[in-house]
């Protein structure tokens, strides 16, 4: 059903497309640490391939199978680990006194 020649097609292309965004959010929700976003994306997909290869009955053998979601690894990874570093390098305030309101 992926393709860029059908609605259909490009309609999962760009639901692929959409979860990868989402996911990136979630990694920042849940992983929070840049390093590591890399490992759970690739966890992700892989755990995604094992699943299409048990309900299909055979291993994913086209290419735009394979083209979708090596972008939507990489798109997720990378999102995933902009958003966690910009967290992560948040400045850290050193006045830890408390504040009075008088």
């Amino acid at each position: 059903i992926l393709g860029f020649s059908t609605p259909p097609g490009r309609l999962s292309m760009m639901a692929f497309i959409l979860n990868a965004l989402t996911c990136a959010l979630g990694l920042l929700y849940f992983i929070r640490r840049g390093k590591q976003c890399l490992d759970f994306t690739v966890t992700v997909h892989f755990f995604h391939l094992l699943g299409c290869w048990v309900y299909n009955s055979r291993f994913p053998a086209t290419l735009t199978w394979w083209l979708v979601h090596v972008v939507c690894t990489a798109l997720m990874a990378a999102i995933g680990e902009y958003l966690c570093m910009r967290i992560e390098l948040r400045e850290i305030p050193l006045n830890s006194a408390p504040k009075s309101n008088v």
